[in-house]
């Protein structure tokens, strides 16, 4: 599965991601905000993650784009769709970006791309999206792609890399939402052109 944006190809993990996920995900200031991830983060590690992201895409529990950059032909992030309940059409969002390449629009462009595709191809009606309280970069995302505060969960998630264990603000998107931030946003990523 595969969807291409202006400077983006998303696409399944392989193989031979191996090496960019270990340079993008061994770094704690982005591991520290993946529950996930473990730091250090090694070859071993992105090696299990690929398996079981192609075992959970089989199962079509899970849709994990990597975030390939067009120009550089290299692996600098991820953007998933996880815990799709087909009877609740709905599904989470999460995301991460090598630190390498922050600030310059790649999440939200990844984003529109994959919760187009939740919208269209999956049929959900309602997409969620976790943020750490403190997580300031990421709850500015979740606001710019037009996601609506719900509320806060209290300590109710931990983080591998550093065993910390946060407060989740939770958001939340409908698909007849979609539609009306999508225009907005699309307009907002010409500036990246």
């Amino acid at each position: 599965m595969k969807l291409e944006t202006r400077r983006l190809i998303l696409r399944n993990p392989t193989k031979k991601d191996v090496n960019d996920l270990v340079e993008g995900l061994n770094n704690l200031k982005v591991s520290e905000n993946v529950s996930s991830v473990p730091y250090p983060y090694t070859e071993k590690d992105a090696t299990w993650w690929i398996n079981h992201c192609n075992e959970k895409k089989k199962k079509k529990e899970s849709f994990i784009f990597e975030i390939e950059l067009r120009e550089e032909k290299k692996l600098i992030g991820a953007c998933g769709l996880h815990k799709y309940d087909k009877f609740c059409e709905s599904i989470e969002i999460g995301y991460w970006v090598n630190e390498k390449y922050w600030r310059r629009g790649i999440i939200t462009e990844a984003a529109v791309a994959v919760i187009d595709f939740a919208f269209k191809k999956l049929k959900v009606n309602r997409i969620e999206l976790g943020a750490y309280k403190e997580n300031v970069a990421s709850n500015s995302v979740a606001k710019k792609l037009g996601f609506t505060y719900e509320g806060t969960t209290r300590q109710s998630h931990k983080t591998k890399a550093t065993k910390k264990i946060h407060d989740l603000n939770v958001y939340s998107m409908l698909k007849k939402e979609w539609p009306k931030n999508k225009k907005r946003l699309e307009k907002e990523m010409k500036k990246y052109e």
